[in-house]
């Protein structure tokens, strides 16, 4: 690059590095600092190389590597910060928490924060292949002998975890066919037998088992065929046996049905009959009533006419014969007509009478 185009410093920027340098250049001359600083940056330094910090879900085992005490010591060391000698102690950290371990084949399965394994791949009974897909869950009991057994690390999950768990789960859940394993109760029978040994199995290992769930089964595509034929066939039967039983209902509530019309039939006949008995009743009172008010009034007028003869015929009777007779003829014209002579009426000869009153 040429001198025309490199960059230079600001004159206040080179002139403060410039300075910076000096003063540390003056620093590093002083007895003091060789005194007091250089001491304590060697002891931090130091510090930070003679100490281990063990995390509040760890625990700690230390191994001397020479010395008459060399080996791995059985105490546990836990959450802290401890001093260790270089190059002659080391301290080992292993998990307390829950551990998990997952057995498929689903890359959707894989996790980093967890123990991945292929899929557990067995044979029924019968012959036909079945991949499970299984969780182990478990916890490290005791941190010394998992040490001892698996070493340091992560190298337990491989080597404790990982082989038993798959070696008991194709040995027990492999004793059932095809047909217990589909059907559900032997298979769970199964899985809890195998969560029995397995736990057997870690416990000489300072490992101890929380779980095994047997999260998903594939069969193999032969015997996948096979079910699914079967679930149809069974479907068939459950719907034919449904719509038998859904039949005999409907005829159970046709039947319901029928009665019920059926009685409420009955029920409106026999209200029509009450109500032409009432009404029957009722014009029979009423024809009954009318009679005996018809007598009462037909007695009542006899017994006027009764009395009314019984008048006539007392004293004075002649009288009151002759004011009905008067007030018949009252508004009559009373013609005198002689009986004898030359105009004498004979009242038997109707054609004189017809001419003399000049009726045409």
């Amino acid at each position: 690059m040429s001198d025309s185009i490199r960059p230079k410093l600001p004159f206040s920027a080179a002139g403060l590095l410039g300075g910076v340098l000096g003063i540390l250049g003056k620093i590093l001359k002083t007895r003091i600092f060789w005194i007091a600083i250089v001491p304590i940056i060697l002891i931090y330094c130091g510090a930070g190389s003679c100490t281990t910090y063990v995390p509040p879900n760890m625990v700690g085992i230390k191994q001397v590597v020479y010395g008459s005490g060399a080996g791995i010591k059985k105490d546990l060391y836990e959450s802290g910060v401890y001093f260790i000698v270089p190059g002659v102690e080391r301290l080992y950290l292993f998990p307390r928490d829950v551990q998990v371990v997952n057995f498929s084949d689903s890359a959707s399965e894989v996790s980093k924060d967890l123990r991945s394994a292929p899929a557990v791949k067995l044979l029924t009974s019968d012959g036909y292949s079945v991949t499970i897909d299984v969780t182990i869950l478990y916890r490290i009991d005791n941190a010394y002998q998992v040490f001892t057994e698996a070493g340091p690390g992560r190298g337990f999950e491989d080597k404790l975890v990982v082989p038993r768990a798959d070696r008991i789960m194709r040995k027990t859940l492999g004793e059932l066919n095809a047909e217990e394993f589909y059907a559900g109760p032997k298979r769970i029978e199964k899985t809890t037998l195998a969560h029995v040994q397995l736990v057997e199995e870690l416990k000489p290992y300072g490992l101890k088992l929380e779980g095994v769930l047997v999260r998903r089964y594939e069969y193999d595509q032969k015997y996948q065929a096979l079910i699914e034929g079967r679930k149809v066939k069974d479907q068939t039967v459950f719907l034919r046996s449904a719509e038998a039983q859904a039949e005999i209902e409907k005829r159970k509530r046709d039947t319901i049905v029928a009665e019920g019309q059926a009685a409420a039939q009955t029920e409106l006949q026999r209200g029509d009959s009450e109500v032409q008995k009432l009404r029957a009743e009722a014009n029979l009172y009423e024809r009954k009533q009318a009679a005996q008010g018809k007598l009462l009034v037909e007695t009542a007028e006899a017994q006027g006419t009764k009395l009314e003869s019984d008048a006539y015929l007392t004293q004075g009777a002649e009288n009151i014969v002759g004011i009905k007779m008067a007030e018949v003829l009252k508004g009559v014209k009373v013609l005198v007509l002689p009986s004898d002579g030359k105009d004498g009426f004979n009242p038997l000869d109707i054609g004189t009478l017809l001419g003399k009153l000049e009726v045409k």
